[in-house]
Formats: C-alpha cells, structure tokens, sequence
C-alpha cells in the first residue's frame, strides 16, 4: 500500500487523536496542526506543527501531494439564547467554520496533486435536531453542512468532501458535561443506544471517508449518533 499524507487540524486530543493513529498504524505521514501536541508524542510518522486557527497566523507551508484534510476543532458553548452576545455567535462561527475555510483553502493546491483525495469536516447532531442552549454551536455547525455540500459539487470529481455529525462524545471538550457519574448516565439515556460516542467511533468513519472505499462518497453528512435525532427513546 502506497504511504499517504494527511493533515488534520485539532489532531491533539478527541477525535482528532484517535484519527491520526488510526491513520499513522495504517503507515499513512500525518502533519498535525493543533496549539499543543497533546496526544501525538509516540506516534510514528507525525509531524507536529503548532498552530492556532483563532489566531489569524498563516498556515505552516506543506510540499507535495496531499491526500486528505480533516479540520476537528470545535466549540461546545451552551447557555440560553438571551445570554448569548453577538460576540459568542461570532466566535463560534470563526473556530467552527472560517478555521475550516482557512484550513481547505491553504491546501487546496496539495489535494489536487493527489489521486482520490478527501475533506472531512464536523457538524452536530444538534443541527439536524432541535435542542435547547444548543444556537450558537447549531448555527455554526449548519453553515459547516452547508460548506460540505457546496464544495463537494464545486470540487467534484476532483475532490470528495463529507461531513459527519456527531452526537455526545468523551472527550476533553465535553469534560464539562462528563464530569460525573450521574451526568454520564443521564446524557447517555438520551440516546436509543444508551451510550455515549468514543472518539474511536467518529475516527473510524473519518478514516473511512477518507480512503479508497469511500470513493464513491461525496457531500455527504453522516449521522453518528447513538440514535439521537433519528429514533424515539424506549
């Protein structure tokens, strides 16, 4: 199997993580763009670059073909509509989709140096279902659908690009509402399968999305979600 490269904003912790190994144990070069290195140490075949998408900062300079970008960051900001600022809507729009805009721009010219290459963005099981607290992240994460679908027409057949909505997942961005027992359970009731996602569960899909299986796969956005949205609770 031929080595490929891939670069992956947010590749520290989560999700972000879990793909890069998943993607380094297959033999793939991986270039992480992420404020710390987090999780990354060990891993064979991983160039750390620091990087901040909320700093305005120009991308760090990749050569050679690229076979797939992964942009991971995310935000989970939620509290009443009247407590939002306009401010909070904007900073959420930056991280979750002009960071995402910056990133497929900058590499745009490496993809198409690639055969069969591949964007995988994130949205939220929140904009397809309607939630409480959730507008900010939600309308964020909707213009990240509506990006997946227009540059996969606009790419294509080119370049493949999806989506996929996750649901809840443990990782150190949801600390916060994973901090205890008691949370754990209440939010994993929520769901039909009565789990909450592992990072492993969305980077697999990622990892798939990404590699030559999927290559009849564009402008998709996939739901990974234990359920929500799609099936009532028993």
């Amino acid at each position: 199997m031929d080595k490929k490269t891939y670069i992956i904003a947010g590749a520290s912790s989560g999700i972000g993580s879990e793909l890069a190994k998943i993607l380094t144990d297959l033999g793939n070069n991986i270039v992480a763009l992420s404020r710390s290195a987090g999780n990354l140490g060990g891993l064979q075949n991983c160039r750390f670059i620091p990087y901040d998408f909320t700093s305005g900062d120009a991308l760090p300079e990749v050569t050679g073909p690229v076979n797939g970008i992964i942009y991971c960051p995310g935000s989970i900001n939620l509290k009443p509509f009247q407590r939002f600022t306009e401010q909070d809507f904007a900073a959420d729009f930056q991280l979750n989709v002009l960071g995402a805009v910056r990133l497929i721009k900058g590499y745009l010219p490496n993809l198409k140096q690639a055969e069969n290459p591949g964007i995988v963005l994130f949205s939220s099981v929140a904009v397809g279902t309607g939630m409480s607290f959730h507008s900010s992240i939600a309308a964020s994460k909707a213009a990240v659908e509506g990006l997946t679908r227009s540059l996969a027409a606009e790419l294509a057949p080119v370049i493949r690009v999806n989506c996929i909505a996750p649901s809840l997942t443990d990782t150190p961005l949801a600390g916060q509402l994973l901090n205890s027992e008691a949370k754990r359970e209440a939010n994993a009731d929520k769901h039909p399968l009565k789990q909450i996602g592992q990072p492993e569960d969305i980077a697999a899909m990622a990892a798939y999305l990404l590699s030559d299986q999927a290559k009849w796969i564009t402008g998709q956005v996939i739901g990974i979600n234990g359920g929500m949205g799609t099936l009532m609770r028993n």
